[in-house]
């Protein structure tokens, strides 16, 4: 399928080594499109936003829809998008600028080394800059406005990476939408990817792993959530009685 494309195009496409986004190219070449089932079923990758970021990041204008899984259920499938858009280094699909290591540094100076989702201290040569809003929804921001950006632990930059690309608001690109969202504003939000949930992230370290321990011998790591949310309803219902009984 690659003859559709202008040679200038491929010759970039063709110019790209490492094995990730090469990888994400060629298939896209050969059959027109790449699913996230495939990245993973295919390839082994199991984050497939990631892999497809690195093609946007070399330049390459990447476009998101949805297409129907073997399962009947909706997934991410990736093509490229306009020739043209590689050559204009302004365009939000012609690949983000990578973040400072000084913009890492002023954040860790402002907020403290630690992840903005989990809130748990991290060693800063773990944590990762990543903008608030998806690049991918309003593209670049200028490094010296810091309220742009998050500092996140790997696992929670991957979860953020897979859930804003599985809202519908990638493909809407409504930056606004993102300001009251969780994976944008942790600190203060009205919905997670458009739901209406409440997240608390708990991190056991240290001792604490014994008591995570007692909880899922308890109650099953599926049923650990479960047992949480009934402690803490417990704990209000009793302080209601108590102030009740004042």
């Amino acid at each position: 399928m690659s003859e559709k494309y202008p040679q200038d195009f491929l010759d970039l496409l063709n110019s790209i080594e490492e094995k990730r986004p090469r990888t994400v190219i060629q298939h896209i070449l050969k059959h027109g499109y790449i699913t996230s089932q495939e990245l993973k079923d295919e390839y082994g990758y199991n984050h497939p936003p990631r892999a497809v970021r690195d093609v946007r990041e070399r330049g390459i204008p990447i476009e998101t829809y949805r297409i129907e899984g073997t399962d009947g259920r909706k997934i991410a499938a990736y093509r490229f998008g306009d020739p043209d858009e590689a050559k204009n280094i302004l365009s939000k699909s012609a690949g983000r600028t990578v973040l400072s290591k000084a913009l890492k540094q002023a954040l860790i100076e402002k907020y403290g080394a630690r992840c903005f989702i989990y809130l748990e201290a991290m060693d800063e040569n773990v944590l990762q800059v990543d903008h608030r809003i998806p690049y991918e929804i309003d593209g670049e921001k200028d490094e010296g406005n810091l309220e742009a950006f998050m500092l996140l632990s790997p696992s929670a930059n991957r979860a953020k990476s897979w859930t804003c690309e599985h809202c519908d608001n990638w493909e809407i690109k409504n930056a606004e939408f993102c300001l009251s969202c969780f994976w944008a504003y942790p600190e203060g939000y009205d919905h997670v990817a458009n739901m209406k949930q409440k997240v608390i992230t708990i991190v056991f370290t240290g001792d604490e792993i014994e008591d995570f321990n007692r909880l899922v011998e308890q109650s099953g790591i599926d049923g650990a959530q479960a047992l949480i949310k009934r402690i803490i309803h417990e704990y209000f219902e009793n302080v209601d009685c108590g102030n009740h009984g004042k």
